[in-house]
């Protein structure tokens, strides 16, 4: 290729990748301002609330991450699949609050916001992961599992617009139903939840297909990702006692965990800080099992307490003793358990890291009493290969000089 046409190519590349960046900013502040319009429709007749307020939050962070990493990975679909989802769930907002007003297109906007959220809900939890970090599927074979996914979502939502009869119990007959669907809906019905859920488990098992083969800024790229997912069936299985005191406060913190994928995928594909997820999970793994056992200490001695209490006085009234020494025993195994929690989670997930404070530990209180240097230097190199571990390792000593070029020994 002569030089002229490289500085051509070059040109043209450059104009493609400011179109798409015009594209993707302004894909991601129509989301925004559909959003906006969203609140601004349901304050006359106050229908604002945490719920919605923590979801469309939660949308608008996802744009804003869609619009960044599509402005500057053009040619990473990651991206343009979280603009996607924002747009398609921004739209469905607007048209759930204008279809309240009972205004002239309100059978329209239901008709809409009935079947939009499904692509939505692919984008991001199906394409999205067989995507993920860089764009490319793992191989070729994973093909399939793409054009299963856009069959699953083109026949899907072709289904859910054109089914006939009542539009999710809001008593309007969908105006574009199809009488001639019904069995194929009523058919299809029966096989799309099970579908849906093999989608998502194939998309999963890419992430561990790629992960095992990876190398390591792809691992830490797909941990972000693997962390933001795991958060959300964890969730899910401890959310009770939230929902319990509070189901404002849970519903809240149920919305905004759509957060929680689109700010890992911007850390991710961007490359952001990316070591601190080892961190990040050291210090869930650490903190959640300590918060666990010392719960588990908390309300042990507060049954046992008030037990023995009423067994030794007969009497059904609860001590505030038993609260109090509960307390004061949590406080006195806080620092002595998360050590040895933090221990043991070290010797078991982190051995390497592990063995490796433990030898560069031993090698430093050997360093305060070896006075051989040429033994020192055969413990520094070992120390550097059982640390480091890398391919080729040789230690160069310069020789000291005197003020005239003499060299000592």
């Amino acid at each position: 290729m002569t030089e002229g046409a490289r500085e051509q190519s070059r040109g043209v590349d450059g104009v493609n990748h400011r179109a798409a960046s015009w594209l993707a900013w302004s894909l991601c502040w129509l989301t925004v301002a559909l959003i906006v319009c969203a609140v601004a429709l349901a304050i006359p007749f106050d229908r604002t609330d945490a719920y919605r307020s923590a979801f469309r939050v939660g949308l608008v962070l996802c744009a804003l991450v869609g619009g960044l990493i599509a402005s500057r990975r053009t040619h990473n679909p990651v991206g343009w699949f979280l603009l996607g989802s924002a747009g398609c769930f921004a739209l469905t907002q607007v048209a759930t609050e204008y279809a309240k007003y009972g205004l002239p297109g309100a059978h329209a906007m239901i008709w809409l916001q009935s079947w939009l959220w499904l692509p939505g809900v692919m984008l991001l939890l199906s394409f999205l992961p067989l995507y993920f970090p860089d764009g490319r599927l793992v191989s070729r074979r994973w093909r399939w599992v793409v054009r299963l996914a856009l069959f699953f979502c083109v026949t899907a939502t072709v289904l859910s617009a054109l089914t006939p009869g009542e539009i999710e119990n809001k008593g309007i007959v969908n105006p574009l139903g199809i009488e001639a669907l019904q069995p194929v809906s009523d058919l299809l019905e029966k096989v799309a939840s099970v579908l849906y859920f093999i989608l998502l488990f194939a998309s999963a098992a890419s992430l561990v297909v790629r992960f095992r083969g990876s190398g390591s800024v792809e691992r830490q790229q797909i941990k972000w990702l693997a962390v933001a997912a795991l958060a959300i069936p964890l969730w899910f299985l401890t959310n009770a006692p939230i929902y319990a005191v509070s189901p404002v406060l849970g519903n809240m913190i149920e919305n905004l965990m759509i957060t929680v994928i689109p700010v890992a995928v911007g850390l991710a594909v961007l490359r952001y800080r990316l070591y601190d997820i080892d961190i990040l999970i050291n210090r869930t793994l650490v903190y959640g099992t300590l918060t666990a056992m010392l719960l588990a200490v908390y309300f042990g001695g507060v049954a046992i307490i008030q037990a023995l209490f009423r067994a030794l006085t007969a009497q059904e009234q609860q001590p505030q003793i038993a609260i109090v020494v509960s307390t004061l025993v949590i406080a006195a195994l806080f620092n002595p358990l998360r050590r040895r929690i933090q221990s043991f989670i070290d010797r078991r997930f982190y051995r390497r890291k592990y063995d490796a404070t433990k030898t560069l530990e031993a090698f430093s209180a050997k360093l305060r009493d070896e006075t051989d240097l040429d033994a020192l230097n055969e413990d520094l190199v070992g120390v550097v290969r059982e640390t480091m571990q890398p391919a080729h390792v040789s230690l160069w000593l310069r020789p000291d000089t005197t003020r005239n070029g003499e060299q000592t020994d």
